[in-house]
């Protein structure tokens, strides 16, 4: 993003300020995130069973405190929701579903269609061999219809199908689309709008990489082509998700910026659907896998067990505080950021792509208190042009 040295260097001495303040000062002239972005975008969280049921009432509390939107972790995805052939646990479902009514929030349903945590038998017919196309259009038209249809009226937005791209742009050969076909993405949204014609429908894919990579330009134009291709069937998308798992400085602020802006010509709006920031070492050889690594631990790899150096917390704050001025200059396209989870310590990242690491990625740390990221994020808001 091309930012014009005065802007920059605004926000940059406004940043730093906060960043002296000792936190007892900062907590008396706090605002939340969602006052400090209020008219621009929804500010969200993705939540875990204990944080939407209560029990964790400290993270309860934060969330309703910091965030007008949120999104479940796992409680809706198949593997969670319907294990079995004509089974369907809407237990925790229903309990995050609740929370979201109970604080008046914008409610996401994450997600309908996913290689990734859908049961076996949902691809098998009974004799374990692959099931046919009409097989599997129809355990699919009955499953989002089911879940959809529970939540009408309730749930605002779906996350209807999720990463169906290849890094090389190509459709991923997932089960879904050996058995279907290329088509089966088309067949989801119509689903979905049949169940709930008046819900928001997207589109969630992840376009950057760890450190070792750089964006796919091929993966996002073939983003691009999918949208445009449902929107010649008469589908109606209402946003992209950009996922959001960034590094400290992959993907570049021009890359982000411009990601945006090719997206926005669709017509569509965009969300920052993922949003952390990951400060620990990469795992190159595990840079593409989809399961972690268990692999012993030692200092080069989780090397911040004791706590965040303070030179670390600094450039945190500062990518974030750069990234958010990306997002404010799109807001009148961006629909919603949201952070995958709430704290330091409920984050996957302390699970992924290494089991068991100490990572830092979100803006508050494990005792529930705001980091010098929040204040920094809050920052923007406060030194942004008053145009909005």
């Amino acid at each position: 993003m091309k930012t014009t040295c005065a802007i920059h260097c605004l926000a940059s001495a406004a940043i730093a300020a906060v960043l002296a303040v000792s936190p007892s000062a900062r907590a008396k002239d706090q605002t939340t995130l969602k006052d400090a972005y209020k008219g621009a975008f929804l500010v969200g969280a993705a939540l875990n069973d204990s944080q939407f049921d209560e029990s964790d009432a400290r993270a309860a509390a934060l969330v309703k405190e910091q965030f007008n939107a949120i999104s479940p972790e796992d409680c809706l995805k198949w593997q969670q929701l319907h294990p079995k052939p004509g089974v369907y646990d809407f237990s925790r479902a229903d309990r995050y579903v609740e929370f979201g009514l109970k604080n008046g929030m914008f409610i996401v349903g994450h997600n309908l269609v996913w290689h990734n945590e859908t049961p076996k038998w949902v691809f098998e017919d009974d004799k374990g061999n692959p099931a046919d196309r009409e097989t599997l259009l129809a355990r699919m038209r009955d499953h989002i219809l089911t879940v959809v249809g529970r939540y009408k009226g309730k749930i605002n937005g779906w996350d209807v199908v999720n990463e169906a791209l290849s890094y090389d742009g190509s459709m991923t050969k997932t089960p879904w689309e050996r058995i279907i076909g290329d088509d089966y993405v088309l067949k989801a949204y119509q689903f979905a709008h049949e169940a709930d014609p008046n819900a928001q429908l997207y589109y969630n894919e992840f376009y950057y990489y760890h450190e070792f990579s750089r964006q796919s330009p091929a993966k996002r134009d073939a983003a691009i082509a999918l949208v445009r291709n449902l929107q010649s069937h008469g589908v109606h998308i209402t946003a992209i998700g950009l996922q959001g798992h960034y590094g400290l400085e992959t993907p570049t602020l021009e890359e982000v910026d411009e990601t945006i802006t090719m997206f926005a010509k669709l017509g569509v709006k965009v969300s920052v659907t993922e949003m952390d920031i990951d400060v620990l070492p990469g795992v190159k050889e595990n840079d593409f896998a989809e399961q972690p690594m268990h692999i012993p631990l030692n200092a080069t790899i989780d090397p911040y067990t004791a706590g965040l150096p303070d030179s670390l917390q600094q450039r945190l704050a500062k990518r974030y505080a750069d990234l958010f001025k990306v997002f404010l200059k799109h807001r009148d396209v961006m629909q919603r950021v949201s952070f995958w989870g709430v704290t330091d310590g409920s984050s996957w990242l302390n699970m992924y792509p290494v089991y068991g690491r100490t990572n830092y990625p979100l803006l508050f740390d494990r005792s529930y208190n705001p980091k010098p990221a929040f204040d920094a994020v809050i920052s923007v808001a406060r030194t942004a042009p008053a145009d909005r």
